[in-house]
């Protein structure tokens, strides 16, 4: 029996199966989903544990593996408690939604060549159709629905506020994710998951696209809710965010939506720009690396660095300012975006027409604007530092000027003010007659 590779990424090859294949791919997805869910929180605890010089779960199964799948049980046993103005449908719902919407994702990522499963010859990819990237980004906007259900529906204010500006974060990076994919697609010359593999097989597009690998790698952080991204779930505003009213076995479907969207981002990253389930160099040497089941080895491999990554921004930088967010989103990412889908456009145009070489150009033009975000970047911080400091020292100046009641109530002043007699309420002493003494 021969096997190919599937380095052609032909997509007639897809939806001959058995219904029996069919299942085994179905179901071994998901136990693969969850799987990585527990690995991951465990990993989360045990990396950030070990970033705050701290232990981490080591008590339940060896060096604490299982701490996450009895988290898990827990959870499904608690105590359900359900708020009195909740609407109960959509309460419902919602947390369905975000879960489902998390598995399906994952049905056209490539996982490997082809491969013999009961006797039969077939991808180890549960499908593909060639606008397969447009079905995930597709799913991914139908997820939003959950986040922003559970807020409204919860019948209280701050997991509505959660919920909404939940929706506002992930469709705004959802802009900057889509137009990251439009370079690979001109690259690529398709929209199909394993064809993109297929066109990786010489060289990966994390170095000929290298600002859309930014790009989409910044996105997918604020897509997740990851931290510094996790605004919706901002403690110092919004308590716990849009899943306030969650417990028990609902709270966990959200946990559990979380998790698979962080593997999912990575998966399709590690589709697009890192050759999917391509061994990387010097493993490719080896004549059997790209064949049979090996390339799930280096596929979850390049999953597990960009989780690492996940887990290393969480126990590493702060949470950012919402206006700050969205501002780096529309000012920053979108506009770069369009701007490098421009050169990847004329650089396409060229090798087509005049059969030029453009990958020396294409790199050149990623470096240099790569260096020119991040110079604008480190401009804009220095020109804000000195606004504010001259709005502090125009402060100082006019601290003569400080009216105590300018608010409509009494402030005291601050160590570099000095109290003034206020503009809008003069301050008068009532006169006091002394009468005669009855």
């Amino acid at each position: 029996m021969k096997i190919r590779t599937g380095a052609s990424g032909d997509l007639n090859i897809f939806g001959q199966d058995p219904l029996a294949v069919v299942l085994i791919k179905v179901l071994g997805i998901f136990v693969i989903m969850v799987l990585m869910t527990l690995l991951t929180i465990w990993a989360e605890r045990r990396v950030v544990g070990r970033m705050q010089m701290r232990i981490g779960p080591n008590r339940v199964g060896p060096f604490g593996l299982l701490q996450s799948l009895m988290d898990g049980i827990k959870l499904a046993l608690k105590e359900e408690i359900i708020p009195v103005g909740v609407h109960l449908a959509v309460y419902w719902i919602a947390p369905v939604i975000s879960a489902t919407t998390a598995f399906l994702t994952f049905a056209v990522i490539p996982l490997g060549p082809e491969v013999s499963i009961l006797g039969h010859v077939t991808p180890l990819q549960l499908t593909d159709f060639p606008v397969s990237v447009l079905y995930v980004l597709a799913i991914a906007s139908v997820g939003i629905y959950g986040i922003v259900l559970a807020g409204w529906a919860s019948g209280s204010t701050y997991p509505l506020l959660g919920g909404l500006r939940s929706s506002a974060q992930m469709i705004s990076y959802e802009i900057a994710m889509g137009l990251s994919f439009v370079a690979v697609f001109l690259y690529a010359s398709s929209m199909s998951t394993s064809q993109i593999v297929a066109g990786q097989e010489h060289l990966w597009y994390i170095v000929l696209l290298l600002p859309s690998f930014v790009i989409y790698t910044t996105a997918m952080v604020g897509e997740t809710n990851r931290a510094p991204f996790d605004l919706p779930e901002a403690e110092g505003e919004l308590v716990g965010g849009f899943h306030t009213e969650y417990s028990s076995l609902k709270f966990a479907l959200f946990f559990l939506a979380e998790y698979v969207n962080m593997v999912t981002v990575s998966a399709m990253a590690t589709t697009l720009f890192l050759g999917g389930w391509r061994a990387p160099y010097p493993i490719s040497l080896w004549s059997q690396a790209n064949t049979g089941w090996w390339p799930m080895l280096w596929f979850f491999g390049k999953i597990f660095a960009f989780l690492f990554v996940f887990i290393w921004l969480r126990g590493t930088l702060p949470r950012l300012r919402y206006d700050q967010f969205m501002k780096f989103g529309w000012k920053v990412l979108i506009p770069v975006s369009i701007v490098w889908i421009m050169i990847v456009a004329v650089a396409r145009e060229l090798k087509n027409h005049s059969n030029f070489d453009t990958r020396s150009l294409m790199i050149a033009a990623a470096v240099v604007l790569v260096i020119g975000v991040g110079l604008s970047y480190i401009y804009e911080l220095r020109t804000g530092k000195e606004e504010q400091l001259e709005a502090e020292r125009q402060e100082l100046l006019a601290s003569a000027d400080f009216d105590p009641f300018a608010g409509g109530f009494p402030v005291p002043p601050m160590p570099h003010q000095q109290a003034q007699p206020s503009r809008h309420r003069p301050l008068t002493v009532p006169s006091i007659e002394v009468g005669e003494e009855q």
